[in-house]
């Protein structure tokens, strides 16, 4: 069991959310019981979620993708007021870490999708920045964008979007998790061979064509699985309480 008052200090002093200008407020969102003894993590705070963690007696929801983005509607009304009621009735904490857990360098989504797929991390994708949370790194041994595209596919279990050569030769790659196909453009000055995110625009297809740079659109849901559990991990095993990971599945 722990506090939530606690746990929330060990999360800030932790993921430093102070450091990012982020779209949504870190931390906790939604203000449920004192004492946290069972934790549910999932990628987004969807109302599927909330029926589990319900079904789950927990006391917390730790996600990703929580609530009161910037361009969110303010109204309490619809969807917004059925999942905050439910948060509510059942007296659980949301709590939720966008940019901060992207980025940690050993439990964020970046470091750890990269750990699954055997990239060592050398350096931010943009050094000057510090809004651009991917990173740049070099697999073990050169392979064919193509052979690297199935140890995608494999490790995520799903399908991937190829755009480039499959014989292309791959041994430094950018990456950043989740809708970040708008950092194309500093893959291609960090002079990487390829570059992995979890969506695709229609205007990422030109620009790796034009550039010749390898893109990999391998689903935002997919790419952001690891990070939440991770940190959801290290809760359980720093504070005791127990923690279910609950995946509800998303092709986006």
């Amino acid at each position: 069991m722990v506090r939530r008052q606690e746990l929330l200090a060990a999360l800030d002093t932790l993921l430093q959310p102070q450091q990012f200008a982020d779209y949504c407020p870190n931390g906790l969102q939604v203000e449920g019981r004192a004492e946290i003894r069972r934790l549910v993590t999932g990628v987004t705070a969807s109302q599927a979620l909330l029926d589990a963690a319900v079904e789950a007696g927990a006391d917390a929801v730790l996600v990703h993708h929580g609530y009161f983005w910037k361009s969110e509607d303010a109204r309490v009304v619809g969807m917004k007021r059925r999942r905050l009621g439910t948060l509510l009735a059942h007296d659980i904490n949301l709590i939720a870490y966008h940019l901060p857990l992207d980025a940690h360098p050993e439990l964020g989504n970046n470091a750890q999708l990269a750990r699954r797929l055997g990239l060592l991390v050398t350096g931010p994708l943009d050094p000057l920045d510090r809004r651009v949370v991917g990173n740049t790194g070099e697999l073990a041994a050169p392979e064919t964008a193509g052979r690297f595209a199935a140890r995608v596919r494999q490790v995520l279990g799903r399908d991937v979007l190829h755009v480039g050569e499959a014989d292309a030769p791959v041994r430094r790659v950018g990456w950043c998790t989740g809708g970040a196909q708008g950092y194309i453009e500093q893959a291609v000055a960090a002079g990487v061979d390829l570059y992995l995110t979890g969506e695709v625009s229609e205007q990422t297809v030109h620009v790796a064509r034009e550039t010749g740079i390898q893109f990999l659109a391998c689903g935002h849901h997919a790419t952001e699985r690891y990070g939440v559990q991770a940190l959801g991990d290290w809760i359980a095993a720093r504070f005791g309480v127990e923690h279910r990971h609950i995946d509800i599945p998303n092709p986006a």
